[in-house]
């Protein structure tokens, strides 16, 4: 049947009528389904009180307007849009300073947060998932990590235990992104990779939250149900009607491992996509720097050192050398020390020279006491200062290094 979608006032919404798409900025408004049959009169009152003006309805999908009607913009079915071809550069955007670029992520990292709540809540309560929605989330995240690919990652690495499930979505989602468009890949490809991300986990939803959130250490039985979340993932995404094989095998596939231990399927290196492969890098970054109930997270560099030695078993040594490249070998948010005895956090990288970021100097371990924090530009030509080491905060015990690299206003407002 033919689509008939007309712009209509959301004043004249009704139950019966088939949601097409709402008219607006995806993140000013706080439904995340986008393609839906309004059948409930709770849904209809959230959509007249959300102050959303104008949405799409498909009248071949469910009723029309009442007569005698608003006059309204009719409009035939759009043709698909035309999608970048895989092979298609990925255009450079102009960078941001970090700051800057923080102040625009908290709004993102609300919306994304609610969003992926939301998805998840369907999951869990059977619903159907309309995947769809989620490419407006990817193209926000997509274009954060295009101005400057360490606000966002080292921001949504942030959790609480609440929302952890969730923010690792979006958290692998950037993290997918950056490694992408390290790789050299295009856009259609960089989206897909980003979509990946934020589904990967999606089978979680199926598993019991008191396993799920479980403070202690899991049992053999349930860790053998938490091993099961890929097959439940890719099982609702096929059900959602998800076209894209890389978005499915990533789901399937991300615990799979480069020495055949990994899981559902003991592939191995041969037998493991690009996708999945890149897929495994960014769910274990994100896993081992995030806090825990059960553990305090690593060090971003620290995480990348100690994944080093693990690649050539666990992760494709190509793959885990370009991730090392788009968050560089010293992560924004790490703690260093450097030659001159001070401790530092790191900043801000420099694309082109990954041991030389831009750090905040903060302590001095000579005098062992805090100094007033100093911005040092470590790749500035006749810079006598360097980096000669990773420092654990598990010894030292800062409470103020998120402070330090992120200001504490983007953090309140990211915590919202």
């Amino acid at each position: 049947m033919a689509s008939m979608r007309k712009k209509i006032d959301v004043r004249q919404l009704r139950q019966g009528m088939f949601v097409d798409g709402w008219c607006g900025a995806w993140m000013d408004h706080p439904f995340w389904r986008a393609h839906f049959l309004l059948d409930d009169a709770a849904t209809l009152a959230e959509v007249h009180a959300s102050g959303v003006a104008q949405c799409w309805i498909d009248t071949a999908k469910g009723l029309d307007v009442q007569a005698p009607a608003l006059r309204v913009e009719a409009a035939p079915a759009p043709a698909p849009a035309a999608l970048p071809h895989p092979d298609e550069p990925v255009v450079p955007a102009p960078r941001v300073a970090l700051h800057e670029e923080l102040e625009r992520n908290a709004a993102l990292l609300a919306a994304s947060r609610g969003a992926v709540m939301a998805m998840f809540g369907q999951a869990r309560m059977g619903r159907a998932i309309d995947t769809e929605f989620c490419l407006p989330l990817v193209e926000a995240i997509a274009a954060s990590v295009a101005r400057n690919g360490g606000a966002l990652i080292s921001l949504a690495r942030l959790k609480t235990h609440d929302d952890y499930t969730y923010m690792h979505s979006v958290a692998v989602c950037a993290l997918m992104v950056a490694l992408a468009r390290q790789l050299g890949h295009g856009e259609a490809a960089t989206r897909d990779a980003g979509m990946a991300g934020l589904l990967h986990d999606l089978g979680k939803a199926r598993m019991p939250l008191a396993v799920l959130n479980k403070p202690g250490r899991l049992s053999d039985a349930e860790f053998s149900l938490i091993k099961s979340h890929p097959e439940r993932g890719h099982e609702l995404l096929q059900q959602a009607g998800q076209e894209s094989a890389l978005v499915l095998d990533v789901c399937l596939h991300h615990h799979e491992k480069i020495d055949g231990s990994g899981y559902p399927h003991r592939l191995k290196a041969g037998g493991i996509s690009l996708a999945a492969r890149m897929g495994a890098v960014c769910d274990v970054y994100d896993a081992i720097t995030s806090n825990r109930p059960y553990k305090q997270g690593w060090d971003p560099a620290e995480s990348i050192a100690r994944m080093a030695e693990w690649r050539g078993g666990h992760f494709d040594e190509v793959v885990f050398r370009a991730f090392v490249r788009s968050l560089g070998i010293y992560p924004t948010g790490s703690l260093v020390r450097l030659h001159s005895g001070k401790l530092a956090v790191v900043v801000e990288q420099h694309p082109a020279a990954l041991t030389t970021p831009t750090v905040k100097a903060f302590y001095s371990t000579r005098a062992q006491m805090h100094i007033p924090p100093e911005t040092i530009d470590l790749a500035r030509p006749g810079c006598s200062d360097g980096i000669a080491g990773r420092e654990s905060n598990r010894e030292w015990k800062f409470a103020h290094l998120d402070d330090l690299w992120a200001g504490a206003e983007a953090l309140r407002q990211a915590a919202r």
